[in-house]
């Protein structure tokens, strides 16, 4: 009886097999029942939001419960909200490492193979892989995914331009030097940032590390490499360079109290040559400043140098303990593939959708900021120059780091080679946590 029972259970593991010999198991959905996606979005950033009305226009089975927080609190945040008892099923991520060690984000590798992510290219995501151990990051593990793939540069107003000569982008720092000296000279506000409540002087002081150095050794520190510093030559030389402009006068007086919705509000009105920031800005000035905004990378310290800039996707991660892990990771994949989600993302976020290389990018207006964005974006691939953003290397570096020695730095209470050290003492303290 019991060889009986045995032969019939490999007939029927053998009739099982052929059944399904040829067929691909479906990829995970977010089914035909209602579905509720508790999202947890960064505050002034319309994409998401307009992703996810169109994501429930397709499938109106799927809603969104949206709450919105500003970026720092995000990163100070993230840790109870994802340990809640009502976690996110998806979260914008400003850093994963400390997540991933204490376990509060999804591991992504299953959804990897059921929707052909290795299609993507490699570079895509190998900001968002990460050992278990939590470093280093660029290998390991898959936790979370871009909703698009940005970089920043220089942003810049045509018509004051024209004013100081500009004809066009600058070719090398010296040139740069040059036509923030003219502005100032003529009462223009040579750059327009914000300083607070976090340190948008991280945009400038980064564009100058990728200036005057390879991208490498930032890299290797953002990606918690052993040995890795930001303490280098070179970042000195770009951190001097800044505390130049600084003591120059080329940024607002007021920029330790200006924060981000504000300065923006200075920049589409008309004040600052020069704005260092994001392409997710690129759609937004296309319409508030239609024919009169450029952009262009930083240019390279030396004439014919490589350019370098921060290109980072933007990270979004499943909760370890979300309700409907599918379904976030149906919509994330959606995001990368569907015609219509990479046209909002082009037009709203200004940025590389990403996904499949052989999936066009959807076409632009010919002449606009997102037009310059974009080929920007191909001049940084062909360099190799894309860095992740400094203020990802922790969960709390940009808080308790970069933006009081940034703070100190305008206030003239500190100086570029203290910002440096200060700032690598408080990232090896956070590591040994």
């Amino acid at each position: 009886m019991r060889a009986y029972s045995r032969l019939a259970l490999r007939i029927a593991v053998a009739v099982a097999a052929a059944a399904t010999a040829g067929t691909t198991l479906a990829a995970p959905s977010c089914g035909t029942d209602p579905v509720v996606l508790n999202s947890y979005f960064e505050t002034g950033f319309p994409l998401p939001t307009r992703l996810a009305e169109e994501f429930t226009r397709q499938f109106p089975n799927v809603t969104f419960d949206i709450k919105e927080d500003q970026f720092a609190n995000l990163m100070e945040n993230s840790p109870r909200v994802l340990a809640g008892d009502n976690a996110p099923d998806l979260i914008r991520l400003p850093s994963i490492s400390d997540l991933v060690v204490d376990g509060l984000l999804k591991n992504l590798d299953g959804y990897f193979t059921d929707f052909g992510w290795d299609k993507f290219p490699p570079s895509q995501l190998v900001q968002l892989r990460i050992h278990e151990s939590g470093r280093p990051r660029g290998e390991g593990s898959l936790f979370a995914m871009g909703l698009n793939y940005s970089l920043t540069g220089v942003f810049y107003n045509k018509t004051l331009a024209a004013q100081v000569g500009m004809t066009e982008p600058p070719q090398t720092l010296a040139e740069l030097d040059a036509l923030l000296e003219k502005a100032k000279a003529a009462g223009i506000q040579p750059i327009q940032e914000w300083n607070a409540p976090n340190a948008g002087l991280a945009f400038p002081l980064q564009n100058l590390m990728g200036a005057y150095g390879d991208p490498t050794p930032i890299n290797d520190w953002i990606f918690q490499k052993p040995g890795a510093t930001i303490d280098t030559p070179a970042n000195l030389q770009a951190a001097q360079h800044l505390e130049k402009w600084i003591k120059a006068g080329y940024f607002p007086a007021d920029a330790n109290s200006l924060d981000y919705g504000a300065n923006m509000g200075r920049f589409i009105g008309g004040t600052g040559l020069f704005l260092f920031n994001g392409d997710w800005e690129s759609g937004n000035l296309d319409k508030q400043m239609a024919g009169n905004a450029g952009f262009f990378l930083m240019p390279p310290a030396t004439a014919g140098g490589k350019h370098a800039a921060m290109s980072a996707p933007l990270t979004y991660g499943i909760g370890a303990k979300a309700k409907n892990p599918d379904c976030a990771a149906f919509f994330l994949n959606w995001v990368a593939t569907n015609p219509d989600a990479r046209r909002i993302n082009v037009d709203v976020g200004g940025s590389n959708p990403g996904g499949p290389p052989d999936l066009p990018i959807p076409p632009v207006a010919p002449g606009s900021v997102t037009e310059a964005t974009l080929a920007a974006g191909n001049v940084l691939a062909g360099d190799n120059g894309a860095m992740d953003f400094i203020a990802n290397a922790t969960g709390a570096i940009f808080a308790e780091g970069w933006t009081p020695q940034l703070q100190l730095l305008v206030g003239g209470r500190t100086d570029a080679a203290s910002v440096l050290k200060q700032v690598q003492a408080e990232y090896e303290k956070q590591l040994a946590r």
